[in-house]
């Protein structure tokens, strides 16, 4: 029974998009692993990007750093 956990960032992701990422991961590991669908799990998380650190910054710091 895997279980699969997509930490992303909250930056817009769609509907569609989560939905794609649960079907390629699923499907990754059918392909892989030959696990069962049925019993395969896929959450995926979105953080804050006040809450995602890279290197010393918050995402937030480092997003308006590229946008200017």
């Amino acid at each position: 029974m895997p279980y699969v956990n997509i930490k992303i960032t909250d930056e817009g992701v769609t509907n569609e998009q989560k939905q794609a990422l649960i079907k390629g991961t699923t499907q990754l590991l059918v392909d892989v692993l030959n696990k069962n669908p049925a019993t395969t799990f896929v959450v995926i998380d979105e953080v804050s990007t006040d809450n995602w650190g890279i290197g010393f910054e918050q995402v937030t710091q480092l997003r308006q750093l590229t946008d200017t």
